[in-house]
C-alpha cells in the first residue's frame, strides 16, 4: 500500500535537519508540529478506513464459518430424515461455501496485516508527536538561554566601554594632578630668594614696637592712669 510508505516517510522524517536550515527556529518549531499534526489527522482516517475493511472482512469469515455450521446440521437432519437427496443439497451447498471461505480467511488475513501495521504506525506517529511537544519545549527554552547569553554579553560589552571610561577618566585625573604639581614646582623655583638680614633687620630694628608703647603711653594718660 502507497499510503503505508508514505506514512512510514512522516514517521522517520529527520526534524533535526530542517531546523538546522530555519531561519526562526522558534517559529519553525511551532510550524513543524502543526504539520505533523495535520498528518496524524490523515494517518487516523486511513487507519479507520483500513481498520473498517479488517473488520468487514471478518465479518464475512465469520458468516461464512456459521452458513457451514448451519448447513452441516442441515444435512444432518435430512439423513436423520432419510432423505439423502436433501442432504446432498445442503452439502454441496456447504462446500461450495467452504470453498470461498478460504479466500475469505486469505483476504483477511492480509487486511489483518493492514490495519496492524496502521495501528503500529498511528501509534508510532502519536508518540513522535508527543517527543517533539517536548522537544519543541526544550528548543525554546534553549532559545531563550542563548538569547539571555545574548543580552549578557552586551552587558558585557557596555561594562568593558564603561572600564574603559573610568581608566581613561583616572588617567586624565593623574595627569592633572602631575600639571598642577608641576606648576607649583615652577612657581616655587621662580619666587625671590629670601633674604635672611632683612627679616632679621626688622625683628631687631624695634621702630615698630616703640610706636605701640608710645601710643599705648598717650591712651592712659587720658584715662588718667
Amino acid at each position: 500500500m502507497g499510503i503505508l510508505s508514505r506514512f512510514t516517510d512522516i514517521i522517520s522524517a529527520n526534524i533535526n535537519e530542517l531546523l538546522d536550515r530555519a531561519e526562526n527556529p522558534e517559529k519553525m518549531i511551532d510550524q513543524y508540529l502543526r504539520n505533523a499534526m495535520e498528518n496524524l489527522a490523515e494517518v487516523k482516517k486511513e487507519t479507520a478506513a483500513v481498520m473498517a475493511e479488517e473488520s468487514r472482512c471478518k465479518r464475512l469469515v465469520v458468516e461464512a464459518e456459521a452458513d457451514i455450521e448451519k448447513y452441516t446440521e442441515l444435512a444432518k437432519k435430512a439423513i436423520a430424515a432419510g432423505n439423502d437427496g436433501d442432504a446432498k443439497v445442503f452439502i454441496a451447498k456447504k462446500q461450495e461455501i467452504e470453498s470461498l471461505l478460504t479466500s475469505r480467511r486469505a483476504t483477511y488475513d492480509a487486511a489483518h496485516a493492514n490495519a496492524q501495521k496502521m495501528r503500529e504506525m498511528h501509534d508510532k506517529l502519536v508518540s513522535d508527536i508527543e517527543k517533539l511537544k517536548a522537544r519543541r519545549a526544550n528548543i525554546k527554552a534553549t532559545i531563550s538561554v542563548a538569547k539571555t547569553q545574548e543580552r549578557v554579553n552586551k552587558v558585557n560589552d557596555a561594562m568593558d566601554g564603561a572600564r574603559g571610561s573610568v581608566a581613561a577618566f583616572e588617567r586624565m585625573e593623574e595627569k592633572a594632578q602631575r600639571m598642577l604639581d608641576q606648576a607649583n614646582a615652577a612657581a616655587a623655583l621662580s619666587a625671590e630668594p629670601e633674604d635672611a638680614a632683612a627679616a632679621l633687620e626688622a625683628k631687631y630694628s624695634g621702630g615698630g614696637d616703640r610706636a605701640v608703647d608710645d601710643e599705648l603711653a598717650r591712651l592712659k594718660a587720658e584715662l588718667g592712669q
